[in-house]
């Protein structure tokens, strides 16, 4: 069986979280993301949020003036960032729920119930040439939501199933895997390019990264984590090392 290669876009918020913590201009997000990019990276993933507790505005422009890959820019689904995609236009753009007290995002987006909201800034994203992704639960339903909306990507939301992993829940883990697995299975069916992410680690990411649907896994925490003990490159090459071995082992 054939399997195309997995891509790794690496989100450098956290980069952006140390730099904040002390002020200043260091260390920078966007030497961050060239190292990412010169390590193996494909892409490279930053969220604006609303409250900018990481990210700022003159990261996502450094970023889209300097990198020659793709940038994902994640946003809240609102008016403000919707006319800071377009004035930027990146690759793509990746609708994310977003709540101010929470520490990071915790689940994927209500694309049934706030198809109201969403139709009309899907739209405007989309007539400005940026392609659009919706962060998302792992439901066949959801899926479905999601092609209905006319979004062309859905991010499968894989904390949970993380979480499972980080609980060694044999029973759990099991269950997230086959939501994961069926979702995939499903959206790609009807036409939607499947992507995935949040939590993984080298030590989750092998059963996501086999599943052939799925094209691209979106890794932030982990990677900058690691950086901490082995370097930015290194970690990025370790996680690349993890997908690719997987992704083989799937072709099988």
């Amino acid at each position: 069986m054939s399997v195309s290669q997995l891509r790794l876009g690496v989100n450098i918020d956290h980069v952006a979280t140390v730099r904040n913590a002390r002020g200043g201009s260091y260390p920078d997000p966007v030497r961050a993301a060239h190292l990412a990019v010169d390590a193996g990276a494909d892409g490279i993933t930053a969220h604006l949020r609303e409250d900018r507790r990481h990210i700022r505005d003159a990261d996502i422009a450094a970023l889209r003036a300097s990198l020659a890959v793709p940038l994902n820019f994640e946003m809240a689904a609102t008016d403000e960032m919707v006319r800071l995609a377009i004035d930027t236009r990146p690759h793509a753009a990746c609708l994310v729920p977003e709540k101010r007290e929470e520490r990071t995002t915790e689940g994927g987006l209500d694309i049934v119930g706030g198809r109201a909201h969403l139709a009309p800034r899907i739209r405007a994203l989309a007539e400005a040439g940026i392609r659009v992704s919706l962060f998302v639960e792992p439901e066949p339903a959801v899926m479905e939501a999601a092609r209905a909306l006319g979004a062309p990507v859905v991010e499968l939301h894989t904390g949970s199933y993380c979480e499972a992993a980080l609980d060694g829940d044999e029973a759990a883990l099991a269950h997230e895997l086959a939501r994961i697995r069926r979702a995939a299975a499903h959206g790609a069916g009807i036409g939607l390019e499947i992507h995935a992410g949040h939590g993984l680690t080298t030590g989750s990411v092998g059963p996501v990264a086999a599943l052939p649907e799925i094209l691209e896994l979106n890794i932030g925490h982990a990677l900058i984590a690691e950086a901490i003990f082995v370097g930015l490159p290194q970690a990025i090459r370790d996680m690349r090392a993890a997908m690719d071995r997987a992704r083989t082992g799937s072709a099988r």
